[in-house]
């Protein structure tokens, strides 16, 4: 069901190369009030120790969509590896009112996300 509520926004981002949460990770979180307009940089969040962020900005009232950036390179750099994609970018449209939780497979050479639940 949506309201007149703004969306909110989660995320996880989970190691598939060791098979653990990927703790650690910065986090930024854009939105913007339609496909035409500006990106509006809202703050962030690091990863905790089970990979989720907790405390992402909520977008703000009228957001269409939202943008994360996901700097894996300092991640897989603080593991003493390097990544192939030093950042995943995501953005995706949202609904006002509905939760979108967006997680993160990654691996040091690829990724996927997908929209969960």
């Amino acid at each position: 069901m949506t309201t007149g509520a703004p969306a909110t926004v989660s995320t996880h981002v989970l190691d598939t190369t060791i098979g653990r949460p990927a703790t650690g990770v910065a986090v930024s979180l854009a939105a913007r009030t339609g496909p035409e307009q500006p990106w509006q940089e809202l703050g962030g969040s690091v990863t905790d120790a089970d990979g989720r962020c907790k405390d992402l900005p909520g977008p703000p009232a009228g957001t269409t969509h939202v943008r994360l950036v996901l700097d894996v390179g300092a991640y897989h750099g603080g593991r003493g590896g390097t990544a192939f994609f030093p950042e995943v970018t995501v953005a995706f449209a949202v609904t006002p009112g509905e939760h979108h939780h967006v997680p993160l497979l990654l691996n040091p050479f690829g990724y996927s996300v997908y929209r969960g639940s």
